[in-house]
């Protein structure tokens, strides 16, 4: 393994330069695409200390998997066809190509992120069936081997880490210096899409306990959503030896600024209603959660301690009815808001790896 900075980032560029396109190829994290073209500039090392992952980017032509599976059939099979060469292709028109990243680990099993993921979209579909209109991104995770997987990039997006290396400002003055000021519709577009996947998120991290919540593992996309990244550490497992020192889901400060800066603004009301709203959405379906992480027991990941089921089962609370249960969900938020220990982790996380938080 290459130590952290420049010698990891050569190895990264060295290894990528031996990549050569002979047939069609496409990302496992997105099986409807063939990739056309490599930046050979784009390998990056992501932040981690024990293993390597890395960033890298390709130029891609959006065709359908049918359509690739025509094609990477023609290609097994040696059949010189004008559409299965890379350079007919790379003359499709502009609207079908973009770019698109993935990230690429090895030593690391993404299993448990793939879960995390599963349940992440039946929760999203739950939503759309009741029409609830909040926001969750199920990005891909594909396993390519023991300890080896590639992750879809959230595109249009850039972690708080990122964030807050470019600028010192707060995430409440990011956005009045990106959207505009408080009049603008702009702001209130954006905040409202904030608040939309605050809430779904905010749910979903409390049911399945997602944990190591720094802001390395947030994501703003470009119109102020955000999109939570990494499920390394869920149900009974998380950092510092399984201590749990987290709350329930992350609601800092900054946080709550955009949506009014105390709980009695109507933004933080209307988050507040939509995470209630959530929560009772889903509750109706906590047996079918529960299936689902079932038959993962048996692969032994770290999320699996012995009370997983049960411990999971009683987030879901069955036996309560809805206003009680809605009492429930607004009591957890309130044990959320401002929580002491969503700061300290920041603080050790910034000791630790340097990720600069508000």
């Amino acid at each position: 393994l290459f130590p952290k900075g420049e010698a990891r980032k050569k190895a990264c560029l060295t290894a990528l330069a031996e990549i050569h396109l002979k047939t069609v190829a496409y990302l496992p994290s997105n099986p409807e695409a063939i990739i056309l073209d490599i930046d050979y500039k784009s390998g990056t090392p992501m932040q981690s200390a024990a293993k390597a992952p890395f960033l890298a980017r390709f130029k891609v032509l959006r065709c359908g998997i049918q359509k690739l599976e025509q094609l990477g059939i023609a290609a097994h099979q040696r059949k010189h066809i004008p559409e299965a060469d890379i350079r007919f292709l790379s003359r499709s028109e502009d609207s079908l190509v973009c770019w698109q990243a993935a990230i690429f680990k090895v030593g690391d099993d993404v299993r448990q992120d793939m879960l995390a993921l599963q349940l992440m979209n039946l929760m999203r579909n739950i939503f759309n069936s009741v029409n609830l209109d909040i926001c969750l991104f199920p990005y891909r995770v594909v396993a390519t081997g023991p300890g080896c997987g590639v992750i879809e990039c959230v595109p249009n997006s850039k972690s708080r880490d990122q964030l807050g290396r470019q600028t010192d400002f707060g995430l409440y003055e990011y956005f009045l210096t990106t959207y505009g000021d408080e009049n603008t519709e702009t702001l209130q577009r954006a905040r409202r899409n904030f608040i939309r996947s605050m809430a779904a998120y905010s749910v979903f991290s409390f049911l399945l306990q997602i944990k190591d919540r720094h802001n390395g593992n947030i994501m703003i996309d470009t119109d102020g959503h955000i999109v939570h990244i990494d499920f390394g550490f869920m149900f009974e497992s998380s950092p510092g030896g399984n201590l749990g020192f987290e709350p329930d889901f992350k609601l800092s400060q900054e946080m709550v600024a955009i949506m009014g800066g105390k709980m009695e603004a109507p933004s933080f009301r209307l988050f507040a209603s939509l995470c209630v709203q959530a929560y009772l959405a889903v509750r109706p379906y906590y047996k079918a959660f529960i299936a689902l992480v079932s038959l993962m027991l048996d692969t032994h990941l770290p999320c699996f301690r012995g009370k997983t089921i049960q411990q999971f089962r009683d987030r879901f609370a069955p036996q309560l009815s809805d206003r009680d249960a809605a009492k429930y969900m607004m009591s957890i938020i309130r044990n959320c808001f401002l929580n002491v220990r969503s700061k300290m982790y920041d603080q050790l996380q910034y000791i630790q790896n340097e990720i600069p938080f508000i």
